[in-house]
């Protein structure tokens, strides 16, 4: 295993941003695994905060009915009706950091995080249940992604994937490929237009299956750096996907994530994430509140404006197509 990072600043929180903190976790040792059967600090409810939004963030995404679902530090959900008001969820069963979070329609969805944690609500994320963990063994799940209300598949550190066909109550490792891609970390999973799954990974890797997760291929994009979140879209018939990742570079691919190519970006501040707000307009963000926007569907970006000092760790299409919600270590930053 290749020797943990040490953390140094509160940047180093941001999760995939700077992945200091997560490298430094996957070390522990069976002690750790040994104090969580006698209490892990995280094994506990989250409690309500009175400034919940300005707790950091790191995933976000809407359900079927338009509710705002974000995740973050603590174990702290925020729910939001029109992207401006936001309340915490009435009940969390953990403290641990919450990295990724999905529905599959209005009322359905899980969320993962720290500590191999994976939680479910079927009320539209007003409650949630437990229905993984490994408190104390310290292995991050970095996205998690469902197809259905049965099949899914969470991905982290160092090739960690797993896959369940019960709706999460029980996951099953996945080995996804051999050789010097096998212990590569995962960062995000994409469902692109046509079905095929990807998932962006280290060193420029794309895992990529078209039968639902069952076999993968290993694409090399031609990027050198880690590939930390991805927009996939349907254009004029073509299933398209634009990913993002370390110094701010882009690549994208027009043929459903079996080629791709580079894209000027404008800046060499990482990029954390990018989401779709219509048709061919994209927004992405990252590191010191950069902010990018394409009206082309990813051939062209625009630096537009820092959105303040603090990484941002997720945007999401606002309520009604007006623009991009933002999420970062602050918090939500920006509304509509």
């Amino acid at each position: 295993m290749r020797k943990p990072m040490p953390s140094t600043s509160k940047n180093m929180r941001v999760i995939p941003a700077i992945l200091c903190l997560l490298l430094a976790a996957a070390g522990a040792n069976s002690s750790a695994a040994e104090a969580a059967n006698s209490g892990w600090p995280t094994n506990r409810p989250a409690q309500l905060r009175q400034q919940a939004a300005g707790t950091a963030m790191l995933a976000a995404t809407s359900t079927a009915g338009g509710r705002i679902v974000a995740v973050g530090d603590h174990g702290v959900i925020l729910l939001s009706d029109d992207g401006k008001r936001y309340r915490q969820a009435r009940s969390v069963p953990t403290r641990t950091m919450l990295t990724s979070v999905i529905f599959i329609d209005r009322n359905t969805g899980w969320a993962a995080g720290h500590d191999g944690v994976v939680l479910k609500t079927a009320d539209g994320g007003e409650h949630w249940n437990l229905l993984r963990q490994q408190y104390g063994q310290e292995q991050p799940i970095l996205s998690i992604w469902f197809g259905d209300a049965d099949k899914g598949l969470a991905v982290g550190l160092f090739g960690m994937a797993l896959g369940t066909s019960d709706g999460g109550a029980t996951w099953t490792e996945i080995k996804l490929s051999n050789g010097d891609a096998a212990d590569r970390h995962l960062y995000r999973i994409v469902a692109t237009a046509s079905g095929t799954l990807l998932i962006m990974a280290e060193a420029g890797a794309v895992f990529r299956s078209e039968d639902g997760g069952k076999h993968w291929d290993v694409i090399d994009s031609g990027e050198k750096g880690s590939l930390w979140s991805a927009a996939a879209f349907s254009e004029n018939g073509a299933s398209t996907v634009v990913a993002v990742g370390m110094r701010g570079h882009i690549i994208r691919s027009a043929d459903d994530g079996k080629s791709w190519q580079p894209v000027a970006s404008g800046t060499t501040q990482s990029l954390t994430d990018i989401t779709q707000l219509s048709g061919r307009e994209l927004a992405a963000g990252g590191m010191g509140g950069t902010m990018l926007r394409s009206t082309d569907g990813g051939r062209h970006f625009t630096l537009e404006h820092s959105a303040g000092d603090e990484p941002i760790t997720a945007l999401l299409k606002a309520p009604g197509g007006k623009g991009a919600l933002l999420f970062s270590l602050a918090g939500v930053v920006a509304a509509p």
